[in-house]
């Protein structure tokens, strides 16, 4: 099933441009759920999307291509963060729009509750200069992450991830305004070079308040629950299986022990 099958009904609903879209929803501080499904169970989602549903649009396209490089120190502080459950961590990364252009920095920090605060400048490369390091040594500190500068200063490309996404605003109606997000064609690449695809799963990201949105809820219709995802962790289990990775073992044994590895080219 091809990537334009899949989203089929996403073609069907109004078009919302960016600055629209932010207008409305402009989550940076928010709950984030992930559920990651069968390819094959998104048509019959989507189908229950309520009408004034929207769909970012960009130059005529709905799935745009992105691209991120995650940093991390050498000893992984930033993956063993999440994989341990730490109250305060940290992710950052280079994320890169492939089809609008443009590419920024984001340090995302989590505390003691769920929410997740996200910051980002704008970067050139996959380097992190001076700047961008201080940029992200502040946010740390900021956040209260042990160690901030001395992290930040040791930051190093870890993993790449590659993906399609479409996002989509969902109307208020009983709740407040949410938006959802749709990665398909998931790959992940490691330093070595290793390149890991899962083409037949999808990972949907609702992004609400504290209640769930409208998009959460056509999920829970079709038996989909939040799972514990995230595209560096498991991505990163995924490549090196001696990493600790008991957070996210049942969605490794599920849905990534058919995955697909090949090396590519330097």
């Amino acid at each position: 099933m091809s990537t334009t099958t899949t989203l089929t009904r996403l073609t069907q609903l109004p078009a919302i441009d960016l600055e629209q879209l932010n207008a409305v929803a402009e989550l940076q501080t928010r709950v984030d759920r992930k559920y990651i499904v069968p390819r094959t169970d998104l048509p019959g989602i989507l189908g229950h999307l309520p009408n004034g549903s929207q769909v970012l649009e960009v130059d005529g396209e709905r799935a745009l291509r992105y691209a991120s490089q995650y940093f991390d120190t050498p000893e992984l502080d930033s993956y063993l963060g999440a994989a341990r459950g730490r109250r305060r961590r940290f992710k950052v990364r280079a994320r890169t729009y492939l089809d609008s252009g443009g590419s920024f920095l984001e340090v995302k920090t989590r505390g003691g509750r769920s929410a997740t605060v996200k910051e980002r400048v704008p970067v050139t490369g996959d380097e992190l200069d001076d700047d961008a390091v201080a940029y992200a040594s502040d946010l740390l500190m900021d956040a209260g992450i042990p160690g901030a500068g001395h992290l930040a200063s040791r930051l190093r490309p870890t993993l790449v991830t590659r993906y399609r996404r479409a996002t989509v605003l969902l109307p208020a109606g009983d709740h407040d305004a949410s938006r959802g997000t749709i990665d398909t064609e998931l790959a992940w690449i490691g330093a070595d070079g290793t390149m890991l695809r899962l083409p037949d799963a999808v990972i949907v990201e609702t992004k609400s308040g504290q209640r769930p949105g409208a998009l959460d809820r056509a999920l829970w219709r079709h038996g989909h629950r939040p799972a514990r995802i995230s595209k560096y962790g498991t991505g990163m289990a995924a490549l090196d299986p001696e990493l600790p990775a008991n957070k996210w073992r049942r969605v490794l044994n599920h849905y990534f022990c058919d995955a697909s590895t090949h090396a590519i080219a330097a």
